[in-house]
């Protein structure tokens, strides 16, 4: 199974979400995704430790049995570059499809939490249209990288939430086929 295969899952991609920057247990994550039964998540949970995307951090017998806290190998967790160049547009409309599926089931479990608060929590899913060439939307991407790419870094503390941010970019209007090119 490859990392594009093993990731393009509901669950397993909310696992990962939810183990970015900590070490947790399957009792924990089952905790932090309710929706998904307890046997899916240690389904899911087993299924990325055999592909080395989760990693044992640590073991304690609990009641007789193994508890194991696991983190996350940021290195496995990553689509390539190859990969998703090599999908079709039907593995890019799965992949995008499971991509809206999680944002939805993860703002479902944050407004179910019981101490939900949009206003105070600066939630944003706004959406803006802009006019770009190609040579302006990759400067504008690597701005966004340069702004982002050092808060991942950040470590859960006592004064940090988890915010699941989401980029999309895709055309929703091609140029013209004669852009560019003066008249007669």
């Amino acid at each position: 199974m490859d990392t594009l295969e093993l990731l393009a899952h509901p669950v397993r991609l909310r696992i990962v979400h939810a183990m970015r920057g900590r070490e947790l247990t399957t009792a924990q994550l089952c905790a932090r995704i309710p929706d998904a039964s307890k046997a899916m998540v240690y389904r899911h949970v087993d299924l990325l430790a055999a592909h080395g995307v989760l990693e044992v951090a640590g073991e304690r017998r609990v009641r007789g049995a193994v508890e194991r806290r696991y983190r996350l190998h940021q290195g496995r967790a990553t689509v390539d570059a190859e990969e998703v160049a090599a999908l079709s547009p039907e593995d890019h409309r799965r992949v995008f499809a499971t991509s809206m599926a999680v944002l939805i089931a993860e703002f479902g479990a944050y407004l179910d939490s019981g101490n939900a608060d949009p206003m105070a929590d600066l939630i944003s899913y706004r959406q803006h249209a802009v006019w770009l060439s190609h040579d302006e939307l990759a400067e504008m991407i690597g701005e966004l990288r340069r702004v982002i790419h050092p808060r991942l870094a950040n470590e859960p503390a006592p004064d940090r939430a988890q915010h699941l941010l989401s980029p999309i970019f895709f055309p929703v209007e091609q140029p013209p086929a004669d852009a560019g090119q003066e008249g007669p």
